[in-house]
């Protein structure tokens, strides 16, 4: 099984809410958060500016469609960031834990 890395990032008052969706479906086994990451950003034309969380999702491959449609229903950005990283290496342990978890 490939395993990913997802990176989304969210307001401040939503990230908790999206952290729990997806683990309490099954789309990740674990939502770590960053709290308030500054972010720097060009949108419609212009620069912006805002105090954002960083979720950092772990997921299997087979689970990132429906991860990406479903953020994209319950995350309020227009264009949400959900970039996924493929995890090349890792302890096999946890690795199989993700695999478990998202059963």
């Amino acid at each position: 099984m490939e395993y990913r890395v997802v990176l989304i990032t969210a307001p401040v008052d939503k990230g908790e809410e999206i952290a729990r969706y997806l683990v309490e479906n099954k789309l990740a086994a674990c939502v770590n958060m960053v709290r308030k990451v500054k972010s720097i950003y060009w949108w419609q034309g212009k620069i912006e500016e805002d105090e954002e969380t960083l979720l950092i999702v772990k997921t299997s491959s087979d689970r990132m469609s429906q991860l990406i449609s479903e953020v994209r229903k319950i995350h309020p950005y227009t264009v949400p960031e959900i970039i996924s990283l493929k995890i090349e290496e890792g302890n096999p342990d946890y690795l199989k834990w993700i695999g478990e978890s998202l059963r």
